[in-house]
């Protein structure tokens, strides 16, 4: 995967966020079913995140970006506990 495909998930993960809020707001979802569809998507969005970072460090210590691996979501959303 390539820094150009994480971004581009990225924008697809962000694109699903706001089709989501908007649905939300005209009530064609219940609000248990949108807070539980927005965690999942703000935790894909953080992995993707984890691992676009992960791949820049490796660059700028001259490693292969390639090696950069997805973390899983008990480990990225553990970060700040």
């Amino acid at each position: 995967m390539t820094e150009q495909d994480i971004l581009a998930r990225i924008k697809q993960l962000v694109a699903a966020e706001h089709d989501l809020r908007a649905k939300a707001t005209t009530h064609e979802i219940d609000p248990v079913t949108e807070r539980q569809q927005l965690g999942e998507l703000e935790v894909l969005l953080d992995q993707c995140w984890d691992l676009l970072r992960q791949r820049r460090a490796r660059m700028d210590a001259g490693t292969s970006p390639e090696e950069a691996q997805v973390n899983t979501a008990g480990q990225v959303e553990g970060y700040l506990q």
